[in-house]
């Protein structure tokens, strides 16, 4: 037995977890006593910090390039076998190809204004990252869930879809982000049905704007006003509340969301 077996609690893969909405959910589950795999792709000091900043034992740092479909599958079996077993996977890695970054960070992608190849260099970027890499890693961690049951016999896996109330409102300057939100939505409804039978639920949360470190310049600038506006309680969202939505919806008793997609906007945009 590892010692990461011999740990109480649960094991939790976060994507994405080396900042932002990420590092605050690996702390949530940490809090709460689970075992926790922080995955970053480039930022590994980043993510180192956040693997030293968490609370109990058995935690692992592992490194992979979702949009690699042989760094992903690596990435599950690392998980699964640093941390004894995966009973939770967040799925919250994400690439948003901010229009106000400028230099080669540099994404809009506003069908009126840019050229083809650019277009097309967008689409494919931000889907391999934002829906071929969760799909290729839910595939792979539900399949362990399915093979591997808990000592009790009790199976109880638990995915979570990071999504965005982008999928439903349009994101005219990077439409492949809103778009690949929209279809991890509707492939989180998919797993639902497929994996019930299997114990394991699968739930989506579609978050509005948050106050990442990311977004302060923006929520600094001209435009804050404008955005924290756009929910009647007047602010943003912080990762900390969108780590603990993330974490309810992976609780043991949480099963009966599985197929929903959770508005988690402040009444920004409601449907």
């Amino acid at each position: 037995m590892t010692d990461a077996m011999s740990d109480s609690g649960r094991g939790v893969l976060v994507t994405g977890s080396s900042r932002g909405v990420g590092a605050a959910t690996a702390r949530a589950f940490a809090q709460r006593g689970d075992r926790v795999a922080v995955h970053y792709r480039g930022a590994k000091e980043s993510a180192r910090a956040v693997l030293d900043s968490l609370p109990g034992t058995g935690h692992v740092l592992l490194g992979a390039d979702l949009a690699s479909p042989e760094e992903t599958q690596r990435l599950a079996a690392d998980a699964a076998q640093a941390l004894g077993r995966v009973d939770v996977l967040v799925n919250n890695a994400a690439l948003f190809l901010d229009p106000a970054a400028g230099g080669s960070r540099r994404g809009d992608h506003r069908v009126t204004d840019t050229d083809y190849d650019s277009w097309v260099r967008a689409w494919q970027t931000t889907l391999a990252t934002n829906l071929l890499g969760p799909a290729n890693l839910t595939f792979c961690v539900a399949r362990h869930m399915m093979e591997v049951p808990p000592a009790d016999g009790r199976p109880v896996g638990r995915v979570v879809n990071v999504g965005s109330r982008g999928a439903y409102r349009g994101e005219p300057d990077v439409p492949a982000y809103g778009a690949s939100k929209a279809g991890l939505h509707a492939f989180g409804q998919s797993m639902a049905v497929a994996l019930a039978p299997h114990g394991i639920s699968v739930t989506s949360l579609a978050p509005g704007f948050i106050a990442t470190d990311m977004a302060a310049q923006l929520l600094d600038g001209p435009a804050g006003d404008q955005i924290r506006g756009q929910s009647p309680f007047g602010r943003v969202a912080t990762p900390e509340e969108v780590a603990g939505a993330i974490v309810g919806l992976a609780e043991p008793a949480a099963e009966w969301t599985s197929g929903a997609v959770v508005d988690f906007n402040g009444a920004s945009y409601l449907r």
